[in-house]
């Protein structure tokens, strides 16, 4: 494989930024070696030596650059042909699979977010369930390229996976058939009472330019002006930093909308709405954005940036609290390292690290039957072994806590689905906004 596409589908992959390789500074074994890399190649030395069967360098290399790259944080990683190839793939949005987004926790296959409307999504896996088996074969401790090869194949082929769901006592077995993912980034469609609801599922390439011609979609559709605006951005896993900033473009006539801060201080970037769009696109609108534990990265730094500007009312749950960004350093023609080498801001100067974006208003999705039991076991970067730490040092209480007290959220699942509502957080959002509109439009007669 060359390494030029893939560099481009990683590049646009949860804001990573694209650095020139460097071997400035690599420790010789002999000679001016550390004491510490002195210990590495004793150990090496040894392996090779005394293991009970012969060991190529190939595997050894590999292991202890992965164990390097572990010990740092979860997002830090070295990538190889396979890899790449992924990246592209899923950067590219065409594929036969499941519609899936994992990583691994610990050895096990952890559901990150299913990608609306694919499979996986239909047959009912959730976000943080563990994918324990593939077709009754247990796939704990496989190489997360190995794992995702098996769940990949020809359109129309079935395939059984058993998941254990946090919360649940027994497995699950689900039958998921697999399809032809084709994502779309963005989607749209005009609510009653004149009501744009956009949702954005993932940062690709275009996403600024693809919400902008949606808002003139729904523009034309509704009948007289558009009353308000749902930016769903739930189950967002993130994507390219630049389509994150281009969105949040256009909603702000002018200010921050995000900061990336690395090691030294030439590594920090600001980023302001450039009024590409001529200021706000959709002249002050009332907005809601609709955010979850699936929201993250370039998720959150458009909440976090309407949230600071006071632009857009926040709801949903807390969403994931990945502030970091990854740089790709490419080591060979098809090897690379996927390193860790800053943190982003929003315009306040928080960072959303461990502690995501807090909605302004707490809502649950009621809908889902198992969303009580979901959300005490739900997968956030706080969650993952080896994350960064927020200078602020975050309780565990303190961001789990529930502020909210309104009647509606006592309502059961059951109860909803007898009322035709299908997606409580959006109901809510939209009642929300009718209701604002209702006080807004009295207050004037």
């Amino acid at each position: 494989m060359k390494f030029a596409p893939a560099l481009r589908a990683a590049a646009l992959c949860t804001a990573i930024a694209l650095l020139p390789a460097t071997t400035a500074g690599f420790a010789q074994v002999e000679g001016r070696a550390s004491p510490e890399f002195a210990k590495l190649f004793a150990t090496y030395q040894r392996i090779k030596t005394s293991y009970v069967e012969p060991v190529d360098d190939e595997q050894l290399i590999r292991g202890a650059i992965d164990g390097m790259l572990a010990s740092l944080d979860p997002h830090s990683s070295y990538i190889d042909g396979a890899a790449l190839q992924r990246l592209e793939t899923m950067i590219d949005g065409n594929y036969q699979g499941l519609g899936i987004s994992v990583q691994m926790d610990d050895g096990a296959v952890k559901v990150v977010s299913p990608f609306r409307g694919s499979p996986a999504d239909i047959a009912g896996v959730k976000a943080g369930d563990f994918i324990t088996h593939i077709d009754g074969h247990l796939i704990y401790g496989l190489e997360i390229n190995d794992a995702v090869s098996q769940m990949r194949g020809p359109a129309g082929t079935a395939i059984n996976l058993t998941i254990f769901r946090p919360g649940r006592d027994e497995p699950i077995e689900i039958s998921v058939t697999r399809g032809v993912i084709e994502l779309e980034p963005v989607t749209s469609e005009l609510m009653s009472g004149n009501i744009g609801h956009i949702s954005v599922n993932e940062f690709s390439r275009d996403v600024g330019a693809d919400v902008n011609a949606a808002i003139a979609d729904l523009r034309s559709q509704a009948t007289g002006r558009l009353s308000g605006l749902v930016l769903d951005l739930r189950r967002n896993p993130g994507g390219s930093l630049d389509e994150a900033v281009a969105l949040t473009d256009l909603f702000l006539a002018q200010g921050q909308i995000v900061s990336q801060r690395g090691r030294t201080r030439r590594d920090t970037v600001y980023y302001e709405a450039e009024t590409v769009y001529r200021g706000d696109v959709v002249d002050g609108l009332p907005m809601i954005v609709l955010i979850d534990e699936g929201s993250a990265s370039a998720s959150e730094i458009v909440a976090g940036a309407l949230q600071d500007h006071h632009r857009a009312l926040i709801m949903g749950q807390r969403s994931f609290g990945k502030g970091s960004v990854q740089t790709l350093l490419p080591l060979t023609r098809d090897t690379a390292l996927k390193l860790t080498t800053a943190r982003y801001y929003t315009p306040s100067g928080r960072s959303v690290q461990e502690g995501g974006i807090e909605p302004d208003i707490r809502v649950p999705q009621l809908s889902d039957p198992d969303a009580e039991r979901r959300q005490r076991y739900a997968l956030r970067e706080s969650d993952l072994r080896g994350h960064l730490i927020n200078e602020l040092d975050y309780e565990d209480e303190s961001l789990e806590r529930d502020r909210n007290a309104d009647p509606r959220f006592m309502l059961t699942a059951e109860q909803l689905e007898e009322q035709g509502i299908d997606d409580f957080q959006l109901h809510y959002a939209l009642e929300t906004m009718r209701r604002t509109n209702r006080t807004n439009l009295a207050s004037r007669r």
